[in-house]
């Protein structure tokens, strides 16, 4: 028995996918693909699958994982990349199969890009709105947690901001806390400035990379 780890997009219509139905599609997958799960002992065995950090609904992932325990014996890391190829469909798309370099519980980081398209206002006066709105001493929001909702602000946990324009577009990069203990999700900076300025725009999220606490990429 040994632990693989599965590397995915999530990306189109997936991307409406929830966490659940995503994790059953997974094990319809595996089973289609007729993969040699490892299943724990017991009056309940059952098999080991899971993801390194779900993410949100609507959300275009760039480099998924999802964990399971097979039976080395009976298949490579290969034939697991191909069949999963073939037993997914085209917005869930499998790239790597690997064997896991770092635990999930080391993820403190993730890097996102936003790209946002006002309804009507001109590209320029947009970004001069967005980047005035980030440029505030503080960016004040509100969360919820598991003794109400909290107040925070969320100014210093924004981290090597990068803003350009790209065919009608403004695009954002920049680095949020994506910890178990601690996280921000974008949609809450981006929320916050719709209250803030009653502005009018589509906004695509992505989320490209994860890393631990000293930078390194998840892997």
């Amino acid at each position: 028995m040994k632990t693989v780890r599965i590397w995915f997009r999530k990306t189109g219509a997936a991307r409406f996918i929830s966490h659940l139905d995503l994790n059953r599609c997974m094990a319809r997958a595996v089973h289609m693909a007729k993969i040699p799960l490892w299943y724990t002992q017991g009056f309940n065995p059952h098999a080991f699958i899971t993801f390194a950090l779900p993410l949100s609904l609507g959300m275009t992932g760039e480099r998924e994982s999802m964990d399971m325990k097979i039976d080395e014996t009976k298949i490579t890391e290969n034939e697991i990349l191909s069949r999963l190829q073939q037993a997914l469909p085209p917005d869930l798309p499998v790239f790597a199969v690997t064997e896991p370099k770092m635990k999930p519980g080391k993820i403190a980081f993730a890097s996102y890009t936003l790209r946002m398209e006002p309804e009507k206002e001109e590209l320029s006066e947009f970004r001069q709105k967005w980047e005035d709105f980030l440029n505030q001493e503080t960016i004040l929001t509100q969360k919820k947690s598991k003794s109400g909702m909290l107040t925070l602000d969320i100014k210093p946990d924004i981290k090597n901001l990068k803003i350009r324009e790209e065919e009608g577009r403004i695009v954002s990069d920049f680095l949020l806390p994506a910890g178990s203990e601690y996280n921000v999700n974008p949609s809450l900076l981006v929320e916050t400035f719709r209250a803030q300025t009653e502005k009018e725009f589509y906004c695509e999220y992505i989320r490209r990379y994860l890393y631990d606490a000293s930078m390194k990429i998840f892997e």
